[in-house]
């Protein structure tokens, strides 16, 4: 069996999003070996966040849009990752974000990722809904969401209904039908 796929590059005024690549993973493993980490799955250990770099990649093979690792223009270091996201058992597709280091806070980055990967999601996947999962006491997420339009949604079907989390949806640009 032979697997190729090819990742679309996303650029923002600051920002390059790009596909994950082979040297990403020593900093994706480190950074989810942190306890920032803890409402992205992590913290985890060696093995696990190797692991799920590799569902990271495996993601974009079997949906054909995954999560971006996004890097300053001129520094392929990533900063983080930001994307499109639809594991099997969810009941919509999300947008989410998780930045590696807290160096990296406070300076709009996720905010500006992620509104060319909603914009992307509506223009380019055609998806009919965006929505973004988001811990109940993850504030800077939730500030993240509010700056791009979200609402939350209380009726939404839960990813995790026996861990329930803020179901955020985006508005649907105006002339999309």
């Amino acid at each position: 069996m032979s697997v190729s796929f090819q990742t679309p590059t996303l650029e923002t005024e600051r920002l390059i999003l790009r596909g994950p690549k082979p040297s990403d993973a020593e900093v994706f493993v480190a950074a989810y070996a942190e306890e920032r980490m803890q409402y992205a799955g992590g913290p985890m250990a060696k093995r696990q966040a190797w692991n799920f770099f590799g569902t990271e990649i495996g993601h974009w093979v079997m949906r054909g849009y995954g999560m971006f690792f996004v890097t300053l223009k001129g520094d392929d270091t990533p900063l983080g990752i930001v994307g499109h996201w639809h594991p099997n058992t969810w009941p919509e597709k999300e947008v989410g974000w998780v930045l590696f280091s807290d160096a990296y806070e406070g300076k709009g980055y996720v905010t500006e990722a992620a509104r060319a990967c909603v914009d992307h999601a509506w223009r380019v996947l055609k998806w009919d809904s965006v929505v973004s999962y988001i811990d109940y006491a993850n504030a800077g997420s939730i500030r993240v969401a509010e700056r791009l339009g979200a609402k939350p949604d209380p009726d939404a079907v839960q990813p995790y209904p026996d861990d329930p989390c803020h179901v955020y949806r985006h508005p649907r640009p105006e002339g999309l039908a």
